[in-house]
């Protein structure tokens, strides 16, 4: 746990914090990337204490098992099988879970993995490169309809159609199989161009988060956090784009109103049923110190909740 970290972790004081780390409670990262909120964690944590570290990247779980120190497990595992990693460990509810969501910024430094733009690379984009087709593999035979729909969906990109299009014409011609292709043909196909944004931006966006299936694992992820969490234990999400935050935040919400009844029901106030969780505070965003180190925080969005019951 000594060894130096490679990357800022974004909003670290701030979701530690909000987690309320109990010295001798436990606690789940679901994301451990290079382990900085795992090790601010364990340094709140007494001998008593224990933390538990998931990533589906084979480097960062390379990382976590070089940690010596008997308080922390690491599982070489997506968070959505969450559930089947705590039953295996024996453990049926948790103090805390974070859910540091998206791509790590070592993920983005390392030009092999395909996921920047900013080097000439090969399109792999997977998080976990052990399965699953790379972006290059998948682009070279998704239709002009399902790439239209990606593109769209999940990179929310006015020019999907004409980009879609643009795909299936160039892989007739050659194989779409390095970053630098990708970009210069969606660069001549986009002529508006959003100031500070390289015009491939949602498109890397679209295709990223549809290969590794990120929100379908968000959205199956959530109910399994809840349903592990002690009274009064925290679930803290940090989301870098618009669609995750929105998934979070109704999540949230509804599970925070799930129980109201409608209005003017005779009922006495002890009577009046609660939700399973409260939400903690109004969602944080990086602050202008932050920002100047790490600008990769700028589209960070924190939200926390707490459970209110174990029934």
């Amino acid at each position: 746990m000594n060894e130096e970290l490679t990357h800022t972790t974004v909003l670290l004081d701030e979701a530690v914090e909000a987690l309320a780390i109990k010295p001798d409670g436990i606690y789940v990262d679901c994301t451990f990337g290079r382990g900085g909120h795992s090790a601010r964690i364990l340094q709140r944590l007494n001998q008593s204490g224990r933390l538990i570290a998931l990533d589906k990247d084979m480097t960062a779980v390379a990382c976590g098992r070089e940690w010596n120190d008997a308080r922390f497990h690491m599982e070489h595992s997506g968070f959505t099988k969450l559930a089947e990693v705590l039953r295996g460990l024996d453990i049926e509810r948790v103090d805390g879970i974070l859910l540091d969501l998206g791509v790590s910024s070592p993920q983005l430094d390392e030009a092999e993995r395909g996921f920047s733009f900013r080097f000439d690379a090969p399109l792999d984009m997977r998080m976990d490169t052990s399965r699953g087709p790379t972006a290059a593999q998948w682009l070279a035979t998704a239709d002009e309809g399902l790439l239209t729909e990606v593109i769209r969906d999940y990179g929310e990109e006015r020019f999907a159609k004409q980009i879609a299009r643009a795909v299936v014409a160039a892989r007739a011609i050659q194989p779409i199989q390095t970053t630098r292709q990708l970009v210069e043909l969606v660069g001549k196909t986009v002529r508006t161009r959003e100031a500070g944004k390289n015009p491939a931006t949602r498109t890397f966006q679209a295709i990223r988060i549809y290969l590794n299936q990120e929100l379908e694992e968000l959205e199956g992820v959530l109910p399994q956090c809840v349903a592990h969490l002690n009274a009064g234990g925290r679930l803290v999400v940090i989301s870098f784009h618009s669609l995750e935050d929105r998934m979070v935040k109704h999540f949230l919400r509804d599970l925070v109103e799930m129980d109201k009844l409608p209005r003017n029901v005779p009922i006495r106030a002890s009577e009046v049923p609660h939700g399973k969780i409260r939400l903690v505070g109004r969602a944080v965003r990086a602050g202008e110190a932050e920002l100047q180190a790490n600008p990769r925080a700028r589209s960070a969005t924190m939200r926390v909740a707490e459970r209110s019951d174990v029934a």
